[in-house]
């Protein structure tokens, strides 16, 4: 992993909820030792989507988004400072609150195009260092 993002927080409805390859992005920045994370204004997600990652904040737990202190929270659950955070949210307002909290924002429209952003944030192209 390049850099100082250490940070992974997805949302689930649109983003998550596309299948993979945006479901496969949890596992494969837990390999490279990113931290993840699901945020959410829902009050469940699936457990199979909770299962993806290491925490899951739900709107009940706290500040909602598209709030910065949502992302503020979902980065301190991770241990992991809001600047070091890639956040990966489908909704315009969401991806302001995002950014206004500090965190490096991909906003969600097209899986191909989301993936090859937070591959390349969080280098998870090991093989390519040096090219």
């Amino acid at each position: 992993m390049t850099g100082t993002l250490r940070g992974l927080i997805l949302d689930v409805g649109g983003v998550l909820t596309d299948g993979p390859p945006v479901t496969d992005l949890p596992a494969r920045s837990r390999a490279v030792g990113v931290r993840t994370a699901l945020l959410t204004d829902a009050s469940s997600v699936p457990p199979e989507l909770a299962a993806l990652v290491d925490v899951v904040r739900l709107g009940c737990d706290g500040p909602r988004k598209p709030h910065p202190e949502a992302f503020r929270a979902a980065a301190a659950a991770l241990g992991v400072p809001i600047e070091q955070c890639v956040v990966v949210d489908d909704a315009e307002a969401n991806v302001r609150g995002a950014r206004e909290a500090g965190a490096v924002v991909v906003r969600h429209v097209d899986a191909d195009a989301t993936v090859l952003e937070v591959e390349i944030l969080l280098d998870l192209h090991p093989e390519r260092r040096g090219n």
